[in-house]
């Protein structure tokens, strides 16, 4: 009777533990990896987070998920067992490539620290557990920290190209001629303007046109800023429309000025910010909202070859371009489905092109062919370095500081303007243990 090769029957055999539903064998939990931002004291986030590489027995980083149901866990919990504290941990998210993405949101402040545990079944994954010294703050913790510090605890990049690049049109920023212009050009009916005073790191507003509602959006994530950084004194403009709003020449007379927006174009000069609802489900994230950039790393849909090959589009009636889509649907509904979810601008389209449903956010990932795959790729990759929760503040941050370092006069709080307060947390006790350094050390 013949034997079978060795290596075939290593082979069959994990073939069977694999069919039986035994994934232990393809993960080792000392050799697996695990590193991120959630696993530094000092790093004060909405939702903290970090990330694992499931390796092998052999060394090699997994690819793919294992298979059957992957036992990894989180346990975090405070030092003390005085401290009693709020914290959700849900279930690790499994991004499909052999990593996975860790979160906890922390509902109150831990002055002893916490402690992480990484568990693969039983067992320890990497260097787990994690030891975090306190303090440990809570999102809604205000207590601002030195600015060079906070950047170099949050590993924020020294260069940020598209801000250099933004700022290139602006060497210097006369703020009286902002107090002249600004009002006048965009300010008007239709405005969606809103004027910022950041003093002593206390924020006051005054909103400019009809259309300022979205200034919740706006205000929360600069709260969100003061509570963790000191920034400097700067007076500044944000347009919170879907359009850029300065389309003057470099060189032109007169020159553009430096409005800060959620969107630009080649031939705008607009400062840019990262879009509201990307902030907003950020601050958000794990409190009802499922479609933030951490939660859809574990959502991104069926499998390519299960994608709809069909164009989809939803959203409001913000631009009229919006609407010539929702008619090119009507008339090729093979190739596109698009649909306008809210009438604001164009109400008296509703009747003519008719309301789509809201869609789950995951069901935008079922776009289609070859050239989208690549595309999808390369914006995953690209998404979750650049938009991971830290380096949005880092962004915003360096956005702020770029413009009051151009301010040719002091920033003051005009007329009309009005203090935006903290929101209140009486629910949580904290106590900021920072020394708050002068505006001399600065």
């Amino acid at each position: 009777m013949r034997r079978l090769p060795r290596a075939l029957l290593l082979q069959l055999r994990l073939a069977l533990l694999v069919a039986a539903g035994a994934p232990e064998v393809l993960v080792s939990a000392p050799r697996s990896l695990v590193w991120g931002p959630g696993l530094q004291a000092a790093v004060v986030l909405p939702v903290r987070y970090f990330y694992l590489q499931a390796v092998n027995s052999e060394g090699q980083n997994l690819t793919r998920s294992p298979p059957g149901q992957t036992p990894f866990k989180v346990v975090v919990k405070s030092l003390s067992p005085k401290e009693l504290v709020r914290i959700h941990v849900p279930k690790p998210l499994d991004r499909n490539d052999g990593t996975f993405l860790m979160r906890y949101r922390m509902y109150e402040t831990v002055d002893e620290g916490l402690k992480i545990e990484v568990l693969y079944g039983d067992k320890h994954v990497a260097q787990s557990p994690y030891i975090l010294k306190g303090p440990v703050y809570h999102e809604y913790c205000e207590c601002p920290e030195d600015p060079q510090a906070w950047q170099k605890t949050l590993s924020c990049p020294t260069r940020e190209p598209q801000i250099t690049k933004d700022f290139a049109s602006f060497p210097s920023i006369n703020l009286q001629q902002m107090l002249n212009e600004v009002p006048k050009r965009f300010g008007d009916e239709r405005g969606a303007i809103v004027h910022y005073t950041i003093l002593n790191n206390h924020i006051y507003r005054r909103s400019l046109g009809k259309y300022t509602d979205f200034k919740m959006f706006s205000d929360e994530i600069l709260l969100s800023l003061t509570r963790k950084v000191l920034l400097p004194d700067l007076e500044f403009y944000v347009n919170l429309g879907d359009w850029p709003l300065e389309h003057r020449k470099v060189n032109g007379t007169p020159s553009p000025i430096p409005v800060i927006s959620w969107c630009g174009s080649l031939d705008s000069r607009d400062v840019v910010l990262p879009t509201y609802d990307i902030t907003h489900s950020m601050l958000e994230a794990m409190r009802g909202v499922t479609n933030d950039l951490l939660s859809i790393q574990g959502n991104t849909g069926p499998s390519w070859i299960n994608k709809t090959e069909r164009a989809f589009f939803r959203g409001r009636d913000s631009r009229e371009e919006r609407l010539q889509l929702v008619q090119l649907s009507k008339e090729n509904p093979q190739l596109l489905d698009a649909g306008i979810t809210g009438y604001f601008f164009f109400q008296e389209k509703e009747k003519e092109l008719g309301k789509a449903k809201l869609m789950g956010f995951f069901d935008f990932f079922k776009e289609n062919d070859e050239a989208a795959k690549k595309i999808a790729k390369e914006g995953q990759l690209m998404a979750r370095d650049l938009l991971q929760p830290h380096r949005l503040y880092c962004y915003y941050y360096q956005v702020l500081q770029k413009y009051a370092e151009r301010q040719s006069s002091k920033p003051k709080v005009r007329d009309g303007m009005e203090l935006i307060p903290q929101p209140e947390d009486s629910t949580a006790i904290c106590q900021c243990h920072r020394k708050k350094p002068s505006r001399e050390e600065l």
